[in-house]
């Protein structure tokens, strides 16, 4: 069973813009400034401002950003094992390490 190719591609750099807009939208909801954000994050309001803007931010300001939002599932689901989706990836000869 081939898997289907979604239409839906994004480059990098507009996946990053979602993930600063998503931020923003969510402090906006629970009606957080910048300024309360950075409080209970510990992440400067400068590098929110980058984030929420540009989408560039380092790995342990993001996972304190989410944790701040009590969003930290989305980040545990971030590169987690996909599903099986038949029984010939069950039964499929697993690689090595380092070999294709």
């Amino acid at each position: 069973m081939d898997r289907m190719l979604s239409i839906d591609f994004k480059s990098p750099s507009a996946i990053l813009d979602d993930l600063g807009g998503r931020v923003k939208a969510a402090r906006l909801a629970l009606e957080w400034t910048r300024h309360t954000l950075a409080v209970k994050s510990g992440v400067p309001e400068s590098t929110l401002k980058r984030f929420e803007t540009t989408g560039q931010i380092g790995t342990a300001a993001l996972v304190d950003i989410a944790i701040a939002l009590d969003m930290l599932d989305g980040v545990d689901r971030l590169f987690s094992p996909k599903p099986i989706q038949s029984i010939a990836e069950v039964t499929a000869k697993k690689r090595k390490r380092g070999s294709l």
